[in-house]
């Protein structure tokens, strides 16, 4: 059953009552790992093994995301800021429990080239739901560190081996 969610506003990432963030850092460069996130909206499933499909609606308003164990949202994009941010409000869901919901993926550039990541999921619902949320805090982080590890891979080139010196 779809139910609808608070519309929250975009500070909400930050006053949520509740809120998860996980970091990695991948050797592709924001502008890729930005595309990848915002604009080829269809391609999470190939690197986000939760993801099912994500499927842009509304001229690239919003999305339509399943995930793998069943779980069906529309989203609204609140921010997309090229190469270094992109956060989306969920609209709809068939959970219950959630009173609203966004995620914020903030990047920024390393020393190296490649791209700090930010997942940001702000949220806030009724206490079952909640507990439920911090007790899968450990599912979250791997399911983030798996997709980031998948992302860079599809993003960053394969390098040859280094030539050995010949000794």
């Amino acid at each position: 059953m779809e139910r609808r969610l608070s519309p929250v506003e975009l500070d909400f990432v930050t006053t949520a009552p509740v809120r998860q963030v996980f970091t990695a850092e991948l050797a592709a460069p924001p502008a890729a790992v930005y595309r990848s996130l915002a604009v080829e909206v269809g391609s999470w499933s190939a690197w986000f093994r939760a993801v099912r499909s994500s499927t842009p609606t509304r001229d690239g308003a919003g999305r339509t995301i399943r995930l793998s164990g069943g779980g069906r949202m529309k989203e609204t994009i609140m921010a997309a800021v090229p190469d270094s941010r992109y956060v989306y409000r969920i609209d709809s869901i068939n959970a219950p429990g959630i009173g609203a919901l966004m995620e914020e993926w903030a990047l920024s550039p390393t020393s190296s080239g490649g791209t700090r990541v930010r997942w940001t999921m702000a949220t806030t619902g009724r206490l079952p739901y909640t507990l439920l949320l911090r007790l899968a805090r450990p599912g979250f982080t791997w399911s983030f560190r798996d997709a980031m590890r998948r992302l860079d891979r599809r993003l960053t080139p394969a390098r040859p081996p280094s030539a050995g010196t010949g000794r």
